[in-house]
């Protein structure tokens, strides 16, 4: 039985992965860091058939103890700081967290064992403000705010542990992708959640930014299959994961509200605040090299991906709704 480390396996794509990794026969060591309330809602389900283990990207000591127990043949380097407002106020912190932090892995694992194969969760904001389009491996980055610039760190200090010291350390430049179990906090389950509480006549409006941004949308249990196929080849290497098609916040917004067959315009409300300091106007990825060497291809689209995050947060409000109705009855 395989054994793989997983960072980050309590957040949406930690999750995924930690299922699929299970369905391949592995044994699953999650890592998770101590604070006084660690959300475990997302693996629940299979909490049970995964080891929780204690360790912290800022503190090496703990990696290198997790390692040298475990002995997993595989890492997977979810865990960071990864919301991007954030990493604006915030910009010191997500260096340590995104950046530093996969230094502090690697570099475990060149103590404890050279023969881990090492994933790293780079991301297309890497790319920032484009100089092509479509993205592929070979576009120059040119990332816009602090949590793209900790990314990129965190992308080469990858490649040059990988030519430095030969570990099979891949980077998947994963563009954007969701799924029902998205922080609310980003865009995309911001907007299915308050369509579904609008329908449900628990909220009235739904404020946001930039309507114009645009963005390559997938669906997260495609993307954490892309990641562990990136572990299984004969030699490492870096490979973008993108749908290819890019929408933009309003389209994203009309699928949502179109499911519910409401109109958009009377609820949403552009607000400053929500701006970014410096916009990413648009994301577009070419996946081509994933298809070719790792025969990977998207499953969802677009509407489909919209769809099912609608509805998924419409039964989940019912749910809640059903639940204080019995309470109070």
């Amino acid at each position: 039985m395989p054994t793989a480390l997983v960072t980050g396996i309590t957040g949406q794509d930690g999750s995924y992965l930690a299922e699929l990794l299970l369905e391949q026969g592995y044994k699953v060591i999650g890592m998770v860091r101590r604070t006084s309330t660690i959300n475990f809602d997302r693996i629940r389900h299979i909490q049970e058939q995964v080891e929780i283990v204690q360790g912290d990207l800022l503190d090496q000591m703990s990696l290198i103890s997790i390692l040298q127990e475990y002995r997993p043949s595989e890492v997977y380097n979810l865990a960071a700081q990864s919301f991007v407002p954030t990493s604006f106020t915030q910009p010191v912190l997500t260096g340590e967290f995104t950046a530093l932090g996969v230094t502090r892995v690697l570099d475990a694992i060149r103590i404890v064992d050279p023969a881990i194969r090492f994933y790293q969760a780079s991301s297309s904001e890497m790319f920032g403000k484009v100089q092509e389009v479509p993205q592929r491996e070979s576009t120059p980055f040119y990332p816009r705010s602090p949590y793209g610039v900790a990314k990129l760190y965190g992308h080469w200090i990858t490649v040059n542990y990988r030519e430095s010291y030969d570990i099979y350390a891949c980077s998947g430049i994963l563009f954007n992708h969701e799924s029902p179990r998205r922080g609310l906090e980003f865009v995309t389950h911001k907007i299915t959640n308050a369509v579904a509480r609008i329908k449900l006549g628990l909220e009235s409006e739904l404020r946001l930014g930039n309507l114009e941004a645009r963005r390559d949308w997938g669906y997260a249990p495609d993307y954490v299959r892309a990641m562990w196929l990136m572990l299984q080849q004969d030699a490492p290497d870096d490979y973008v994961v993108a749908t290819g098609e890019t929408h933009s916040v309003q389209e994203f917004v009309e699928e949502a509200f179109g499911y519910v067959d409401m109109d958009w315009r009377e609820f949403v409300v552009q607000d400053p605040k929500f701006y970014r300091p410096a916009e990413v106007d648009l994301l577009v990825g070419d996946p081509s090299k994933a298809g070719k060497h790792l025969g990977w291809e998207p499953s969802v689209s677009f509407r489909e991906l919209v769809r099912l995050m609608v509805q998924a947060d419409l039964e989940a409000w019912e749910r809640r709704l059903k639940q204080a109705a019995a309470l109070t009855a």
